[in-house]
């Protein structure tokens, strides 16, 4: 495994901190990354972004989806199986069915909108919302009088 050192990025940038901790970050999960469950991210308008899970045999009660500091963390909690209640004997046992966690680093000002869970689907709707402040705005021109004219009225 290759290891990166971010230190030359701090020394040199400013305000890029952030930018070098999802890279760090980024390179530590790769290794740890079992693929389980396995997701989609698709584009769906221009501001507007889904993520697809497969969560085969997760019902909603036991799935809990968090944003926290522009991290969104999917995380299904499997209840107690009742195979010792119901005596089970499975020749093939494919489905998973074990614990997850999945993380996803956000971009400002990307928030949540809607989640739904269709047929072992669980669909995140994200979507980018900027401030009022920060969307670009049209700067009228006035047309004022000429300065060499408004001397001369002076005068």
């Amino acid at each position: 495994m290759r290891t990166y050192d971010f230190t030359p990025l701090y020394r040199s940038a400013v305000g890029f901190d952030r930018l070098a901790n999802l890279l760090e970050s980024a390179s530590r999960t790769t290794g740890q990354d079992t693929g389980y469950p396995p997701y989609n991210i698709e584009t769906t308008g221009e501001n507007a972004y889904r993520i697809e899970i497969a969560v085969a045999g997760f019902g909603p009660d036991e799935l809990n989806i968090e944003v926290k500091e522009n991290l969104l963390t999917v995380t299904g909690r499997k209840t107690a199986n009742d195979d010792a209640a119901t005596q089970k004997t499975y020749l093939h046992r494919g489905l998973a069915e074990r614990d997850f966690e999945r993380r996803f680093q956000l971009a400002d000002y990307v928030v949540v909108t809607d989640a739904s869970l269709v047929n072992g689907l669980l669909s995140i709707s994200l979507k980018r919302e900027l401030p009022e402040a920060l969307k670009p705005r049209r700067i009228e021109i006035g047309a004022g009088q000429p300065l060499i004219e408004a001397k001369a009225e002076a005068a």
